[in-house]
């Protein structure tokens, strides 16, 4: 799978993609493998509320995460936390980036690693860093199954974004971000509260591929395929080779129950494939079909 999501980042429309580029690879890849998660029976139309999910305990899972690492590498956080007690404010973004740094490239665990470089990013109170920080907890949200730590990377995310707009108010990427927080992060029982902005940037710059694709995943998410697939034609027309988008593209007319066009679109998405793996999974959906 981490194969094939690495094959799959050849066909990102562009970097400003991130957000929810991965998390769709590895969407793509339980759908392919696992089957299919989506009842044709159930209405085509589904209202997106946030369901009620128990708080993620981050110093729980902190102290948990502490305990699978080396002696040696639980002395150099513990160094760390010690100096950043009673640190001035520039010391402790100093030491914050070093923790998401042991955390992520020593220890490789994410939600330590997320929680530091937020916590820099606050003190620091750039733009850049701010919506570095947001971009990086969006990019795991999609990845995530269990509502409550999508819950924690939506809200972390959120807090980041809302800080980078109050600099930049006319930064259509992080307006993009907030509202996929919204849409994926189960933080609202009103996603149109996310969706709305987004919607109005597709409908400004409809070029803007990164707004057309977290508006397409929305509307697949909520069963609104119709919706979805008029998203990913719009990115499909300007990225004709982009694999995921055609595989979302042939998921939606399935479950549109629209045979031809699923098939057109898997046929499609199998040439596109690298992986003789996935290629075979793609093979067995069509046959299905047929």
């Amino acid at each position: 799978e981490n194969l094939f999501i690495n094959i799959c980042k050849i066909f990102i429309l562009n970097k400003k993609q991130i957000i929810v580029i991965v998390a769709a690879a590895v969407l793509l890849v339980f759908l392919l493998v696992i089957g299919k998660t989506v009842n044709p029976n159930k209405p085509k139309v589904e209202v997106m509320t946030a369901p009620k999910v128990d708080a993620f305990d981050f110093n729980a899972v902190l102290i948990n995460s502490k305990n699978t690492l080396t002696k040696n590498l639980q002395e150099k956080i513990k160094l760390l936390e010690i100096a950043n007690e009673n640190a001035t404010e520039a010391n402790k973004i100093s030491t914050y980036k070093q923790l998401a740094a042991l955390w992520k490239d020593s220890a490789n665990i994410a939600e330590p690693y997320l929680f530091y470089i937020a916590e820099a990013a606050k003190l620091e109170n750039s733009e850049k860093t701010l919506t570095f920080a947001a971009q990086r907890f969006t990019s795991n949200l999609l990845d995530v199954t269990d509502p409550a730590l999508q819950n924690w990377l939506a809200t972390n995310a959120k807090v980041l974004f809302e800080k980078a707009l109050a600099i930049n108010p006319n930064n259509d990427s992080s307006k993009i971000g907030l509202g996929a927080c919204y849409i994926f992060g189960n933080i609202s029982d009103n996603p149109m509260t996310g969706i709305l902005p987004v919607r109005e940037i597709a409908t400004k710059t409809p070029d803007n591929l990164y707004a057309q694709l977290v508006l397409g995943l929305g509307g697949k998410k909520s069963r609104q395929y119709d919706k979805a697939i008029e998203r990913f034609l719009i990115i499909e027309n300007k990225e004709p080779n982009n694999v995921l988008i055609v595989i979302h593209l042939a998921e939606c007319y399935e479950q549109k129950s629209d045979k031809i066009n699923a098939i057109k679109y898997y046929t499609k998405a199998k040439d596109l494939v690298a992986d003789g793996r996935i290629k075979k999974e793609i093979e067995k959906r069509i046959t299905e079909l047929k």
